[in-house]
């Protein structure tokens, strides 16, 4: 007996499967990486251990955000493709993959250029400048954005897997 499997239901499971592996990711750096870099390293008790793991987690959290803008747009061309199916929950999946595309732009060509431009301005590592200089205050600020953000991202990705798994196509 073969069994058919509809192009539809097929860009409906690539879409949750997108959407799963980058979640997937971003949890990982979120929960494992990051906070690992910044540990593993300060028992080293090297001067600069927290920049040099501010260094390997800005280029880790560049891939997050590059491909969490990419896998949205591709989840969302999909989305647009199956749209007559999905009923009612259409217009939220399309909602919900546009915060995970804004979100991680802003916090890549924005949040995380920003942060890039005031540590290159630095003349010591940013752990060892003052805490109450305006230039380490705006970069916790925006760490915090950057956090922030991320985190919308990745509820918005959560959100919009259960929904393809709850409303399959058919």
């Amino acid at each position: 007996m073969q069994v058919r499997t509809k192009p539809l239901t097929i860009l409906n499971d690539i879409r949750f499967f997108l959407l799963a592996f980058w979640l997937g990711a971003a949890t990982f750096f979120s929960l494992v990486v990051a906070p690992s870099a910044f540990l593993v390293l300060r028992q080293f008790h090297l001067a600069n251990a927290n920049e040099i793991a501010g260094t390997i987690v800005t280029r880790t959290l560049s891939v997050i955000n590059i491909s969490g803008v990419f896998v949205s747009l591709l989840a969302l061309v999909a989305t647009l493709a199956i749209a007559r199916r999905l009923g009612r929950s259409y217009l939220i999946q399309l909602a919900l993959l546009i915060v995970i595309a804004v979100t991680t732009a802003v916090g890549q060509w924005f949040i995380a250029a920003r942060m890039r431009a005031i540590r290159a301005t630095l003349e010591l590592p940013i752990d060892q400048i003052a805490l109450d200089d305006p230039r380490r205050l705006a970069f916790a600020n925006l760490h915090h954005y950057s956090v922030i953000t991320l985190g919308i991202a990745m509820l918005a990705a959560l959100i919009a897997t259960v929904l393809i798994r709850l409303r399959p196509v058919s």
